[in-house]
């Protein structure tokens, strides 16, 4: 049986949230950035033919150094940033080199983040980029990040509705892929139709 992450009822109706241990990896939709991971973590990240074989004496040199490789190796890069990965009873990812991102014995550099010129000019449809449009990139690129952290970290949900019908729960609803644990604000609440539930969600 499924764990019940949160549950709500009223008079006729009960919500359950569950973990989506079903959804998709957000590497797999249509993003604007790439996400080039190495070693024994390439597989959280995009498939790449990027194989430089570093093996630089520190983590800074692994970060310095293996931004110049991939710059080298992707041509027209216009955003990069080095992505962190913390490892302690559960596994997170951020490009803040910040606790417990530096913390020398349970995080390491696992790759980088990027954006190509030619791809923002392809996905905003545009021939020059601007300062404005470069700061739109990164708000993106950091947003896929934090998406793919969501998965990694478990913070997938999915949602039932169920109908009490003379004491017994029907199934009435469900619906999945909802990134991120703040329920009121995850998108889960746009896809319940009752808005008594909805309410007593938000005020859970």
């Amino acid at each position: 049986m499924e764990n019940v992450v949160k549950e709500v009822r009223i008079e006729d109706k009960v919500l359950k949230i569950y973990n989506d241990n079903w959804a998709d990896s957000p590497r797999s939709w249509d993003n604007l950035a790439k996400m080039i991971f190495l070693g024994k973590h390439k597989s959280l990240g995009d498939k790449h033919d990027f194989d430089p074989q570093m093996n630089f004496s520190s983590r800074n040199a692994f970060i310095v150094n293996g931004e110049i490789l991939v710059k080298k190796h992707f041509k027209d890069v216009a955003i990069i940033k080095a992505v962190h990965l913390y490892e302690h009873s559960g596994t997170s990812i951020s490009t803040k080199f910040e606790y417990p991102y530096n913390c020398q014995w349970d995080s390491g550099t696992v790759g980088f983040v990027i954006v190509t010129k030619s791809d923002i000019k392809k996905d905003f449809n545009v021939k020059r980029i601007t300062k404005k449009l470069l700061e739109q990139a990164e708000r993106i690129l950091d947003s896929e990040v934090e998406t793919l952290n969501k998965y990694i970290s478990g913070e997938v949900y999915r949602f039932e509705v169920l109908k009490v019908v003379n004491g017994k729960e029907e199934h009435e609803d469900s619906c999945g892929g909802f990134y991120g644990s703040d329920f009121a604000t995850n998108g889960i609440t746009d896809y319940i139709s009752d808005e008594r539930l909805v309410e007593a969600l938000k005020a859970a």
